[in-house]
């Protein structure tokens, strides 16, 4: 054992309480200050402010009765709902908008304009912090960041289906008309996800928001006639990093229960199609076996497994499709499971089974949703439905085949 003068076990020194307890309070305020949100004293701002509201929803009456279970059947909140004027429904948003923006179930304009009351709540927040002293600089700057973002999600037009501003935060938005669509896409992105990332100006289409319009005005320009929307769907906690989180499938089972009721809330009429990005792609292959059948198509993009060994091992009736660009950095991962790393085959791999689409155009692992790309008129005409128009890869004859 390596000693020093004065630190050795003879000197008791290093058997101290006192001096353990000093060094890890000391890790712990460094670790604090290089995340930006260290505070002399403690804010008083909410750490969860969605489950705040929906512990008040839970105990509250609403015209004499107690209001529904807000994580209830999205079939008995739209019957809920049904029942109400249109002047009760607004009371609702505007006394639990963050319950009402996120329940599925609910009026999709009204979630809308819940959405854009809890996110004026949230911006004000952030407007607070970034003069509150307490904070560090950098987390007065991020304060600031996070204001501007919201500043632009309460932008006209903008349709935020889901917003939670806990932790990272989570959202989603819809591009097109949801109610009147027959075809729903979802867009599923990976690691690194959150408030922050959830839109970008430079290279936009590497962010969710950027993702769902790029692939709403392909799937317009693919075939105009068919009612389509996106939903940029960013709302399940996403690895941090390439690290452990991202080795691991437990954010994709927590992410998979969440995509599974996003699709069940949606009308059963509509015909549904997932597109699921790097980390995305591991929630879309947890959750496949419990999707309902109007799933009719999951395609993966830039994917470092699925959680599944072959396409059977999904247990899904919906077809399965898969697209890698060859300059993309995903390919050099180690495609396995081992205690509990790693995500299972590659299912670009021929003998994986799923059908294998060009990636021509899309330069790197965020380049499948650019504009002009094969990646992006492949992923468009899966969402329409044009499914004998796609272009496979040259050496997949798997790709077309029982597509009529």
């Amino acid at each position: 054992m390596t000693s020093f003068p004065g630190l050795g076990p003879s000197s008791g020194f290093l058997q101290s309480t006192a001096w353990r307890a000093a060094l890890a309070l000391a890790v712990v305020f460094v670790m604090l200050a290089m995340t930006g949100w260290t505070a002399v004293r403690g804010t008083k701002d909410d750490a969860n402010p969605l489950a705040t509201a929906r512990t008040a929803w839970k105990h509250a009456t609403f015209l004499g009765r107690p209001l529904p279970d807000p994580n209830g059947s999205p079939a008995s909140l739209r019957t809920f709902f049904a029942a109400l004027t249109a002047a009760q429904k607004q009371q609702l948003a505007a006394r639990y908008p963050l319950v009402v923006g996120n329940m599925g179930g609910a009026p999709v304009a009204l979630r809308y304009r819940a959405n854009r009351m809890a996110i004026d709540d949230a911006r004000a927040v952030e407007k607070r912090r970034m003069a509150d002293h307490r904070l560090t600089p950098v987390g007065r700057q991020e304060a600031g960041r996070l204001m501007h973002r919201f500043e632009s999600m309460m932008s006209p037009g903008r349709q935020i289906l889901a917003f939670d501003p806990a932790g990272g935060g989570r959202a989603a938005e819809v591009f097109g008309s949801l109610p009147a669509a027959k075809r729903v896409s979802v867009v599923v992105p990976g690691v690194d996800t959150n408030l922050s990332t959830f839109e970008r100006t430079a290279r936009a289409t590497a962010a969710p928001v950027g993702m769902g319009r790029s692939l709403y005005d392909a799937e317009r320009a693919a075939k105009p006639g068919v009612r389509t929307a996106v939903i940029a769907w960013a709302d399940y906690t996403t690895p941090s990093g390439l690290g452990v989180e991202a080795a691991t499938g437990n954010l994709a089972e927590a992410g998979a229960v969440r995509l599974r009721a996003l699709v069940k809330s949606l009308p059963s009429s509509d015909t549904i199609s997932l597109f699921c990005h790097s980390y995305g792609s591991v929630v879309c292959g947890v959750a496949a076996r419990h999707l309902p059948a109007n799933v009719e198509d999951i395609a993966v993009a830039g994917s470092p497994g699925m959680r599944a060994e072959s396409l059977s091992g999904l247990g899904t009736h919906a077809r399965v499709w898969a697209m890698r660009d060859s300059d993309d950095w995903i390919q050099d991962v180690p495609y396995l499971e081992v205690g509990g790393l790693g995500h299972g085959a590659d299912p670009v791999d021929p003998s994986f089974g799923s059908r294998i689409l060009s990636a021509d155009g899309a330069v790197g692992h965020a380049g499948y949703f650019a504009p002009g790309t094969r990646s992006l008129r492949n992923f468009a005409l899966v969402g329409v439905g044009s499914l004998d128009s796609v272009a496979c890869a040259t050496d997949d004859p798997h790709c077309s085949t029982g597509l009529a």
